[in-house]
């Protein structure tokens, strides 16, 4: 009888303190959205970031999200400058909120897309593949935010050590180029958290507000998604592609080409071939003319579903519709807040 007293009373207590926090990180949300380190740090109302994604993320899409209350990204990877100029005037000229351009470090015309970015006085910077050093101090003299995307802990303390003011660590799930680490979202964000003091950001196999209240548990503080966004009318991605994406299924998508840069694509036909020259043991010479030039175009922005590179993440399985950005940032950020409120199956 004592024994039931003292785990009647233990359990209270434990879940005294539970609720007690809980109430304490409701206090995070305001009128206006919602109060943490990247609200305040972007200056916008929800935590939610939408990827700068190659054939997806143009002005259209990245104002879209902005307007709602994330934050739009303009995905410069596949942008000539010229091209990436155009898109930040006219996503200026669509929203007057925060908005921001990723920029792959290691993409040929790197110094001109910087440059153009700091005439056009772009607020906010989000780096990948690359090293943060080599443009963090230049983008910060500017008074630009920079945030940096890394797939391990190990690298996410090299951004701080860098300068970076946020990382977004992604996991094994996300689509498109991925980390030789294979590391999920779920392990990925705790050891990050662990090992960094900057706000962190999540991203990998996020579609959803109840996935979003996982990521905050584990230590993010605020969430980026890039499948999700890419079944919008506003995605620059063609129509067909969008198709794929809310029709596949679990285990439609794979990793390969990790000779070269592992990437996560729909498996077609493309696929199959990289998979059957792979068994057959090819060069990375012979993967590299396998895959040839503007294989990612022809698929994910020319349509050729067949025999285009079809990028998209683990998450796909569970987008079953295409709908406006702007019902994607609310839907998510409604579904956060009651899981809030009730996290547990009863």
């Amino acid at each position: 009888m004592e024994f039931g007293i003292l785990f009647l009373e233990s359990t209270s207590l434990e879940f005294g303190i539970l609720f007690l926090e809980f109430s304490i990180s409701m206090s995070a949300f305001t009128e206006n959205g919602f109060d943490n380190r990247v609200t305040r740090l972007f200056r916008i109302r929800y935590p939610i970031i939408q990827a700068g994604m190659i054939w997806a993320s143009g002005w259209r899409l990245a104002s879209a999200v902005s307007n709602a209350g994330g934050l739009g990204i303009i995905g410069a990877g596949s942008m000539y400058p010229d091209v990436l100029r155009e898109h930040i005037q006219k996503c200026k000229e669509a929203t007057d909120k925060p908005f921001a351009v990723n920029v792959p470090l290691l993409y040929p015309d790197i110094d001109k897309h910087i440059a153009i970015i700091i005439e056009e006085k772009v607020p906010i910077v989000f780096t990948s593949a690359g090293n943060p050093k080599t443009w963090t101090a230049k983008l910060k003299e500017q008074g630009i935010v920079v945030a940096h995307v890394v797939s391990s802990a190990k690298f996410a303390k090299k951004c701080q050590d860098a300068g970076v003011d946020a990382v977004v660590a992604e996991g094994f799930e996300a689509g498109g180029h991925n980390g030789r680490e294979e590391t999920t979202t779920l392990c990925l964000i705790p050891a990050v958290r662990d090992a960094i003091t900057i706000p962190l950001i999540a991203a990998g196999g996020i579609a959803t507000g109840r996935a979003m209240y996982a990521m905050m548990a584990l230590g993010a503080e605020g969430v980026q998604m890039g499948s999700r966004f890419v079944a919008t009318p506003e995605a620059s991605s063609n129509a067909a592609f969008k198709e794929a994406v809310v029709a596949a299924n679990e285990g439609d998508t794979i990793v390969t080409l990790k000779k070269l840069t592992p990437v996560r694509l729909i498996k077609n036909q493309f696929y199959q071939a990289v998979q059957d020259a792979e068994n057959k043991g090819a060069s990375v010479e012979e993967l590299e003319n396998l895959l040839g030039r503007a294989r990612a175009k022809q698929g994910m922005f020319e349509g050729n579903i067949a025999e285009g590179e079809l990028e998209i993440g683990q998450v796909s399985a569970i987008i079953k519709d295409i709908k406006p950005a702007g019902e994607v940032v609310n839907d998510v950020w409604n579904e956060f807040i009651n899981t809030c409120h009730s996290p547990f199956m009863h």
